[in-house]
């Protein structure tokens, strides 16, 4: 296994990774953000909008959740370094198009619990399908990006009958991801940040310097070509106080972590066996053409793992993340494949 150069992720000191975030009422509408202008109303997790807050208990721990719309539950999953709000462009289109959509803050994230353990897949999925028993619904459909794509993954494996269906953004099947990284030196290339996360306490004060810039960066050098507008300085100010929350930065890596240490442990080596069970649900599967995080070969192969209709959808010209490069492109795509009553294979 070849470990590329991990130094975008340099010295810093531990941070208590049990504090807990995500105030009960709105922040100072006035409160600047890190690059001095004025924040979005709402404190730096429970922005303003169309939808509702709340809070629901699940697995052992609380989860913020933004919520919109009445219909089918479909229950979106952020990724890395990002929280709830990235959806906020598919929440409108899925409540207008007769959807219930419900974005939750994973653990450790946004407004949700900071525990001090609990960050391995298996544990993040029954979060996941713990909501979904928590707002009253029978299953749902699943959403996921990034780290919350390979929890997607996962939680359409081991609790399936919660499931309805499953939407894969920029994250292959987890089995798929390891031999990628293990095996396919451009994808481990790609995913130096990973590599770079394994060192004790190392990463989380370089997230946090200069209030949050890395966030920025990361965000920006993962963004395509296509839409310059995206990031621009303000969706970039308001990812980057999400992750100056105390805690924040240490419970984002701590997945990532297990991801990697539990390879040839015990543990890890049980979960990937788990995975080899195959997705019995329909399946869509979303990819940027130019996503320099994961690349389109890694994702490309997850085919293999599911064995109900499978459809795949690569966006050209776009980079790590379709869902707010392309958002109507996107909605429209996810909208259309959810109210297929037969998706292709």
């Amino acid at each position: 296994m070849t470990v590329p150069d991990s130094s975008a992720f340099g010295p810093t000191g531990p941070v208590d990774p049990t504090g807990s975030a995500g105030p009960s009422a709105p922040a100072d509408p006035a409160a600047t953000s890190p690059a001095g202008r004025t924040a979005p109303a709402g404190g730096p997790v429970r922005l303003d909008g169309p939808w509702t807050h709340r809070d629901v208990a699940a697995n052992g721990a609380r989860f913020h959740i933004a919520e919109m719309g009445e219909g089918p539950l479909v229950l979106l999953l952020h990724g890395f370094p990002q929280f709830w709000w990235t959806w906020r462009h598919q929440m409108t289109a899925l409540a207008d198009a007769g959807f219930r959509a419900v974005a939750m803050d994973l653990r450790g994230v946004g407004g949700s619990d900071r525990t001090p353990r609990g960050y391995d897949p298996a544990n993040l999925a029954l979060d996941v399908t713990g909501v979904i028993r928590s707002l009253g619904e029978p299953d749902a459909a699943l959403v996921g990006h990034d780290l919350g794509g390979y929890l997607a993954w996962t939680a359409a494996v081991m609790r399936p009958k919660l499931v309805r269906r499953l939407v894969v953004s920029s994250m292959p099947h987890p089995r798929r991801w390891r031999s990628s990284m293990l095996s396919d030196f451009a994808q481990s290339r790609a995913g130096s940040y990973v590599w770079g996360f394994q060192r004790p306490w190392l990463p989380e004060r370089q997230l946090l310097a200069d209030d949050a810039a890395l966030v920025g960066g990361l965000i920006q050098d993962w963004a395509g070509p296509r839409t310059p507008e995206f990031p621009d300085e303000e969706t970039l100010d308001v990812y980057r106080r999400a992750m100056s929350i105390p805690s924040t930065a240490h419970c984002s890596i701590e997945p990532y972590r297990w991801m990697v240490r539990s390879m040839a442990r015990p543990d890890g080596i049980q979960f990937n066996r788990r995975m080899k069970r195959p997705v019995r649900v329909p399946t869509l599967h979303l990819h940027g053409s130019l996503d320099p995080a994961v690349r389109t070969r890694s994702s490309a192969g997850s085919g293999q793992y599911v064995e109900a209709p499978y459809r795949w959808r690569l966006f050209d010209g776009v980079g790590h993340f379709p869902h707010e490069e392309d958002p109507i492109g996107f909605s429209t795509e996810l909208i259309n494949w959810l109210k297929d009553p037969e998706p292709d294979r």
